[in-house]
């Protein structure tokens, strides 16, 4: 029975297409197999762990154990190929396409606007169809709980939701309140501006016809009739068995102790891929009946461990559903676990075995599992044995006592018993798909008819390497009567037993240790609770709970989305085909549902190519001693190291010449690049980059903004802007208030990551770049000096980027040089993608900032004088830090009139990876300090924020801090209409009621402004050029400096195109950005892109229209066809360049004089939020914007520009959180740990309006900027929730002022919410232990 050694065949099927495969690498994803093999580059590489849900598929397969089809989504990029023997996959790009017709969960998606850059959305298109397949009419919970697993950056999720919600039984509604502003049962006024709410028009949607899905492969389900054999492959490092029978599985893993049993390969594969594990014998278990059974026994329910959650989950269900409440207690708990256990994708295909085996400290079920005392199967050679989980079961991190030879066979789960309450709790830093940070499970059964205490168990997991039971709390309790004293004793116990060292992994140590209290807390509830409704009155067992209680005990719920969006309809009278103004569909989002849409990595590989990884430093700060890539050159497959010496030009790059292409004798921050491995294929050429041995010597790193100001680590250049007489303005003060606050970073996560192919031309030094990048000028200007070369032999070619955000202008250029390089030494095309983690290691993100402010106000609150130093982290190099800190100094104001300022902003020199651009570029973390010093003035004036905030508002005239005077100061309009709209008085009051009668749970709300200051802060990137040709048949094929990353930019571009020209859209194509089309481009950056390009756009068409003028002229009937033959037929000129600047900008921070921006975009957000203050969860409630975007030229793009800023301002504020080791080490590298918003954590209700008549003279078509300026509005989520805590802290008779750092995480809102459990966990003197993470 020894695996043949011929390997065998590999039978799937892939969008219908049989595939038959001999030699199957164990180690190749089906990711890779789709990209590569079969050349479907529509499912996407996000981030290789199975967070991001990019690559997501849908697996069918007839399973015989249930004897029906099974359909549901996977991570390709985890899935093993070897698991896929007679299974059928389908691909985004099986279920529709352009050229015949689109399936309506891609045609919905498109038309609704869910489609911004598109990198996503073959993802959630395929979350929707396997929905669909399983529910042809879903409810609207089942779409939201569908996409779990789907992460989007661009579009703040609401236009997916609102065009899915079409599929729903019960979604046909708008959502909004039955004929409130905006519901879809209104009919229209007839006033003079027409307002619209529609940004899609359902009706013109296909209907779903569930008969026109492809049919499951019939081979297939003959071949589930007969008998399978063993299956073997081996790969050059790993051999991949699939026994049938127990028998086979248990003599296999007697023969390979330490072999692998895999099922969904969620952890394994990610061990392999992210932490250098090697398994060089995986067995995997799918076929063996005995692991995949599900038996009801007498005590409870016996899974095999093969079965999935997913399988799992839907048993319990049903028993549930069922059974008598009280036997079930233990399986809610595990539901409810489950609810929020990673995303469908994921268990879908995971074990509850392997969940188990995996032996996680932080392992959502295992406490539920110990706490229940369920039992565990376990076989070998040897025979059966079974054992509890229980205290003994975990014998060190990720260790268990299961012997090597043995296999988890059976895992029972069982059932409650009368007078026996279960509860699981779990806190992560985001709801959905996320690990925990606490999770515990907890059991108390108490003597018949009493409320004393027979036995209890708690188990918790992230307090120790292992799960653990807390012992010696649940002796002492035992015994006890159910009642007040039992709880403080249970918390004085849990303190002591659950304690933490200081620098625990995993930091967070005070609110980790106050975590295990309030969660005893929430279950000592929520068992009284229990208890008193069992109890029918009869023996008054227990005290009743208090009603200001009650809402401590609710499990987390959320509502159904609800949403309007409002936009000015265009002028009655404009014609059909000019489409400026209406809510015209991405020009691309058709493709990007189907797959079609080609990004840098779906280029077809060149014969030649090969594929570079890059070598990065893993120290802060160090001298390089030596570089040894000799055990690099055994890996098969490799082909060489290139470093600096390879370099043909300068290796001296980077926008202040500071940093190098290659590092040389010292590396200044971890992800340092060092050099490069270039192998045959990517997989090589990884194994080759971690074999280079690199020998150091360390020096002391400097990390945090701390530690750079202790050092007076600072960029020489120190920026001010000094206006009026602060001291006289503190003088005449009645109150002075000083402070500061923290404001961390942000990582990009564009789901794209950066991404380059080079091809060298063989002649002059030619080369040609893709490059997923927003600034081709200067990666073509550093790649030509890289290479010795002229720019005009380099062309850098860009058709479209799956994100950008600012972590593209300049951080590509890293990248894009090293394998410029390399192409250039060894002639052949050079490819590399960075995987998530390299690129969040190595590129940089938002700048952490530190405000100190001192503040003059009167007692009605109007602010005097103020005095503000912001220092920013720069990182390694200066790249765009001077700018960012210069911007966030043009905004400390925020929008108030502060008559004297004297300010100064200093970027420190620290030893990160350079920070760079990010949208919003050093403007809200400006604004966030001046909102920080505003909302605790109006506590100390005792008045309501949102009046003193009205107080200070600038007005139309004046002059800001830097001398520019306010014309068409619309903010004043927005305050007045967000207000009204969102009924803010009105609620105000009722969240103070609601306050008064919840004490752990607290709400909240705050309304803020904004203004956006639009121009580049250095003047001369405030230029644009466009290039237009017409063709004889009529057709423009039109080009322009901008780059396309899903902000509709090119859509813009058509439109005003079209409307130039006079002729419709469907005339007008733009292929790409390159530099060999229009030279010496901006970078598409800071907001003006639509401006500037728009006009350069226009410019050029009007030269075009001159030339036609006197052809039209003699045939004035014509059509545009007509008149272009004739031209052509007359030798005229039909192509144009056209050019753009924008005028008398300049501005002097000596002098403080001139004027840095063209004008300032405006918006008002008013949002609420409810905390629970003994987690420190938050939920978004509602929110409400009203944003002035001038005369809109695409409501649908303008909006969904305004969603997608404000979501991602809602995670720099609540949710991102960078975490560095005191060394520098970045250890958030992947969604596992970096938290980005989801689907869930958006506001549930959600209303977007644009201001009317309000049209802004400075830009095209009387439009304004409108991708950074909405960012700062989440704001008003964090000051709600900063509101909320103010209310939780009040009950514990605390009044005085507090500091809040952003972001807002659990973390920090727990710790704010000071309480009795808190006061039980004090924390660690700082300074007398090494942390496990610091602030930089």
């Amino acid at each position: 029975m020894a695996p043949n050694e011929t390997g065998d065949e590999l039978v799937f099927f892939v969008n219908g297409k049989k595939v038959v495969e001999k030699d199957v690498d164990p180690e190749t994803t089906l990711l890779t197999y789709l990209r590569r093999k079969l050349g479907l580059c529509g499912t996407k590489l996000g981030c290789g762990e199975g967070g991001c849900g990019a690559c997501t598929v849908m697996i069918s397969k007839y399973d015989p154990f249930w004897k029906k089809i099974l359909h549901h989504t996977a991570n390709a990029c985890l899935f093993p190929v070897c698991a896929l023997h007679h299974v059928a996959v389908t691909t985004v790009e099986g279920i529709g396409n352009t050229k015949s017709r689109l399936h309506p969960a891609q045609e919905r998606i498109a038309k609704s606007h869910g489609s911004q850059c598109g990198f996503c959305t073959p993802g959630i298109v395929m979350s929707m169809y396997t929905l669909l397949r399983n529910k042809p009419e879903p409810k609207m919970e089942d779409i939201e709980d569908a996409f779990q697993g789907n992460l989007c950056r661009c579009t703040g999720y609401r236009p997916i939701l609102e065009g899915y919600r079409t599929f729903a039984k019960n979604g046909g509604c708008c959502g909004g309140k039955a004929n409130g502003p905006g519901c879809c049962m209104n009919g229209k006024d007839d006033n003079v501006t027409m307002i619209s709410s529609s940004l899609f028009n359902s009706s013109e949607f296909k209907p779903l016809d569930p008969t026109q899905e492809p049919i499951f492969p019939p081979e297939l389900m003959t071949q589930s009739n007969k008998q399978q054999k063993q299956l073997c492959f081996k790969g050059e490092r790993v051999m991949w068995i699939q026994p049938t029978t127990l028998k086979e599985l248990v003599a296999l893993k007697s023969k390979y102790p330490n072999a692998k049993l895999v099922v969904g390969n969620t952890e394994v594969g990610i061990e392999m891929r992210l932490k250098n594990m090697l398994y060089p014998v995986i067995i995997a278990p799918t076929w063996i009946s005995e692991m995949n059974a599900v038996q009801h026994t007498e005590t409870g329910v016996t899974f095999g461990a093969a079965c999935t959650l997913r399988l799992v989950e839907e048993v319990l269900r049903k028993a549930v559903a069922e059974l008598p409440p009280y036997k079930t207690e233990v399986f809610q708990a595990v539901l409810e676990q489950l609810r929020w256990f990673a995303g469908p994708q994921i268990r879908n295909v995971a074990a509850l075995g392997g969940n188990i085996m995996t032996a996680s400290p932080i392992s959502d079920l295992n406490p539920v599992l110990m706490a229940s005392g369920s039992k565990l199967t376990l076989i070998s050679n040897e025979g059966k044995r079974t054992v509890t989980m229980d205290e003994k079961f975990f014998t060190g991190y990720r260790k268990t006592i299961v012997k090597p030879e043995e296999i988890l066979l059976y895992v029972e789960i069982p059932y409650s018993k009368k007078g026996e309450y279960f509860s699981a709790f779990k806190q992560a830093s985001r709801r959905e798909d996320d690990i925990a940070i606490v999770t515990c499970g907890m059991r108390v059964l108490f003597q018949d008819d009493t409320s004393r205490v027979e036995e209890i168990k708690l188990s918790y997991g992230g307090m120790a390497p292992t799960t653990v039971l807390a012992l010696k709390t649940c002796q002492e309790l035992t015994g006890r009567d159910w009642n007040e004293k039992l709880l403080q004793d249970a918390c004085r116990l849990l303190a002591s037993e659950m304690d933490l060292s200081p620098s625990a992994p995993g930091g967070m140590v005070d609110f980790r240790r106050t975590l295990v209290l309030s969660f005893f807390f929430k279950f000592y509830l929520t068992v009284l609770q229990k208890l008193s409704k069992n109890d029918h009155g009869t023996n008054n067992l227990c005290e009743p709970i208090p009603s200001n209680y009650i809402s401590a005990t609710e499990l987390f719920h959320k509502d159904p989305i609800a949403n309007v969006q409002l936009f000015q309809e265009v002028p009655r009278g404009q014609a059909v085909e000019d489409t400026v103004g209406r809510p015209l569909m991405h020009v691309s989002a058709a493709k990007q549902a189907c797959g079609e849409a080609v990004y840098c990595d779906d280029i077809p590989r060149y014969e030649n190519e090969l594929y570079l990884t890059l070598v990065t430093s893993t120290k802060a700060h160090a001298k390089i001693l030596s570089v040894d890539a000799s055990e690099a050159q055994s890996v098969p497959g490799f082909v060489c190291f290139v470093s600096a010496k390879d370099v043909p030009g300068s290796n001296i790059t980077g926008i202040a010449n500071d940093e190098t292409v290659f590092a040389e004798d010292v590396v200044t921050c971890v992800g340092h690049i060092i050099g490069a491995v270039l192998a045959d294929t990517q997989e090589h050429s990884r194994r080759a980059a971690k074999a280079v041995k690199i020998n150091y010597e360390e020096l002391k790193p400097i990390v945090t903004i701390q530690e750079a100001i202790e050092k007076q680590s600072f960029l020489k250049s120190i920026k001010r802007i000094n206006k009026g007489d602060v001291k006289k303005g503190f003088e005449e003060s009645d109150h002075i208030l000083e402070g500061e606050m923290y404001l961390g970073g942000q990582e990009h996560f564009y789901l794209e990551t950066h991404c380059t192919v080079a091809v060298p031309k063989g002649e002059d030094g030619e080369m040609e770049l893709f490059v997923s990048t927003q600034n081709l000028m200067k990666t073509q200007e550093f790649t030509a000096n890289a290479l010795g070369v002229p720019s005009n032999r380099v062309v850098v070619r860009v058709k479209r980027m799956g994100g950008g955000f600012g972590g593209k202008e300049t951080r590509n250029i890293i990248l894009t040089t090293a394998v410029a390089v390399a192409a250039f030494k060894t002639g052949r095309p050079v490819r590399c993608m960075l995987d998530r983690d390299e690129d969040m290691l190595i590129s940089g993100g938002r700048h952490p900032f530190l405000g100190r402010y001192k503040v003059g106000f009167m007692k009605n609150g109007k602010v005097k004088s103020l005095e503000v130093s912001y220092y920013s982290n720069g990182g390694n190099s200066v790249d765009l830090s001077y700018g960012v800190i210069d911007r966030a100094l043009l905004h400390l104001d925020n929008s108030y009139n502060i008559p004297n300022v004297s300010s100064v902003g200093i970027v420190c020199k620290t030893n990160l990876p350079s920070n760079t651009a990010f949208r919003g570029f050093g403007g809200p973390q400006g604004m966030m300090i001046a909102e920080c010093w505003m909302s605790d003035l109006a506590r100390k004036c005792g008045l309501p924020p949102e009046e003193v905030r009205k107080l200070n508002l600038y007005n139309e005239g004046d002059l800001t801090h830097f001398n520019q005077k306010l014309e068409g100061f619309t903010l004043r309009r927005c305050w007045d209409e967000c207000l009204s709209s969102s009924s803010y008085h009105a609620r105000k009051k009722l969240i103070e009621e609601f306050n008064k009668q919840n004490r752990w749970k607290k709400r909240g709300i705050c309304i803020i402004p904004t203004k956006f200051g639009i121009s580049f802060t250095i003047p001369f990137l405030n230029q644009a050029g466009a290039l237009v040709h017409v063709y004889t048949d009529g057709s423009v094929l039109l080009t322009h400096g901008g780059t396309e990353m899903g902000q509709g930019l090119h859509t813009k571009m058509i439109q005003v195109a079209s409307r130039s020209l006079g002729i419709p859209t469907s005339k007008i194509y733009i292929s790409e950005t390159s530099t060999n089309t229009v030279p010496n481009t901006s970078p598409t950056a800071a907001s003006v892109s639509a401006d500037i390009n728009g006009m350069a756009v226009h410019n050029a068409c009007q030269t075009i229209l001159k030339r036609l003028e006197p052809i039209k002229q003699s045939n004035p009937k014509g059509s545009w066809e007509d008149w272009i033959k004739a031209a052509y037929e007359s030798c005229v000129s039909l192509s144009a360049t056209g050019f753009y600047r924008i005028p008398d900008l300049g501005y002097d921070f000596e002098k403080n004089e001139g004027k840095p921006f063209c004008y300032f975009s405006y918006g008002v957000a008013c949002s609420e939020v409810e905390i629970d203050c003994l987690t420190g969860d938050h939920k978004n409630i509602r929110t409400d914007i009203v944003m002035d975007v001038g005369t809109s030229l695409n409501p649908a793009i303008d909006i969904g520009q305004i969603e997608g800023a404000f979501v991602q301002g809602l995670g720099l504020f609540t949710m991102e959180e960078l975490r560095y080791s005191p060394e520098g080490n970045l250890y958030t590298r992947g969604p596992g740990m970096y938290k980005i918003p989801a689907f869930g954590d958006i506001p549930t209700e959600f209303y977007v309006s644009l201001l009317r008549d309000c049209p802004n003279s400075k830009a095209i078509y009387s439009s304004k900027a409108v991708g950074e300026p909405p960012l700062f509005l989440s704001a008003s989520v964090f000051y709600a929730i900063k509101d909320a805590i103010y209310s939780a802290r009040k009950d514990s008779g605390l009044t005085e002022i507090f500091r809040l750092d952003s972001p807002a995480t659990p973390e920090r809102i727990r710790n704010a919410c000071v309480d009795i459990f808190t006061k039980m966990c004090p924390s660690a003197e700082p300074g007398t232990f090494k942390p496990w993470s610091v602030r930089v």
